[in-house]
């Protein structure tokens, strides 16, 4: 291949990326007010979309723009909720991030969820967690990363560890107190540059996807816990919850904390985190343990009073 030949293609190569991206950080650019002029490049007309060298330069400056003043949790919640992440647009912001000469922590925290949303993606629902093997995961990460032969590296042979350790958590309770989420993330902190070695980021995509493989399985069934609680409460006719603990009233309605629950089935399908949503998921599932365990023969603090008041009431009548 000529010089000329290999100019033409990388040129083509990047007019293709160019034409997936526009529409995906226009998007980025008003959902999250960023304040920037709007891309050199608009893509109306794909028959009719020939740009110059300069401008594709100039749209590539453009993205690099965008990058600096977008963050991982507002890529994330885009992705996770637009109908424009798919597999090619997925694979060209992985290029996009990838082909830096140099890179940020913010393009490090991009590209590690990029690529685990990649493989969710394209790996097949039914899964099994056995089939989740280093080899499989370079397969299917192979369009982004090239052919791998990879062997977990030395310095990640802890990921092993707290994979099984997340495993054998029976409860979301158990697992953010496990440190799982933020080990993980300490391990790229600390090997910053070895982290976009191939091998290391076909080890972490494995690692996150079990892990949130695992976060879901645990907050549904904290979640189903929550629901059949309070199904089970409002049996034994207690219409409310002392949710002190969660953040909320010492007499929460029943009715509203089923509302909540399925507010935040919506919510924990696009994130999961050590934040503070979860640890009110987590204190709320407590709490209803606790009212079925000792606060189910109580009278509700309305109910007592009501009660008093209407004592109090009788004796003045005598």
């Amino acid at each position: 291949m000529t010089a000329s030949t290999e100019t033409q293609t990388a040129f083509e190569d990047q007019g293709a990326m160019l034409r997936a991206l526009q529409p995906v950080y226009s998007a980025l650019v008003r959902e999250f007010v960023i304040e920037i002029s709007a891309c050199p490049i608009s893509i109306n007309d794909d028959e009719g979309f020939s740009p110059s060298p300069e401008s594709v330069e100039n749209a590539a400056v453009w993205l690099q723009q965008v990058d600096a003043q977008l963050q991982v949790h507002q890529l994330r919640q885009f992705l996770q909720t637009t109908s424009l992440a798919s597999e090619p647009v997925l694979r060209h912001l992985l290029g996009h991030h990838l082909q830096k000469t140099t890179k940020s922590a913010s393009d490090r925290d991009k590209t590690d969820f990029l690529l685990v949303q990649y493989f969710s993606l394209c790996a097949p629902s039914g899964l099994e967690d056995s089939d989740v093997d280093l080899d499989y995961v370079a397969q299917v990460l192979e369009p982004v990363l090239g052919p791998q032969q990879p062997e977990l590296p030395a310095w990640l042979s802890s990921l092993d560890t707290i994979m099984q350790s997340a495993a054998h958590c029976r409860r979301l309770s158990e697992l953010l107190h496990s440190g799982a989420l933020e080990q993980g993330r300490k391990l790229k902190i600390q090997n910053a540059v070895r982290y976009f070695e191939p091998a290391a980021m076909v080890a972490f995509v494995r690692f996150s996807f079990m892990i949130r493989r695992i976060f879901f399985r645990l907050m549904h069934d904290d979640l189903n816990a929550i629901q059949d609680g309070l199904r089970e409460l409002e049996r034994r006719g207690v219409p409310t919850v002392d949710c002190r603990r969660a953040q909320f009233s010492a007499d929460e309605p029943i009715v509203r904390l089923r509302m909540i629950c399925q507010s935040w089935k919506v919510m924990f399908h696009a994130e999961y985190s050590s934040g503070q949503p979860l640890r009110m998921l987590v204190d709320l599932r407590a709490a209803v343990d606790d009212a079925l365990q000792n606060g189910a023969t109580k009278a509700p603090r309305a109910a007592r009073a009501a009660a008093a008041s209407g004592k109090h009431g009788s004796g003045t009548q005598k």
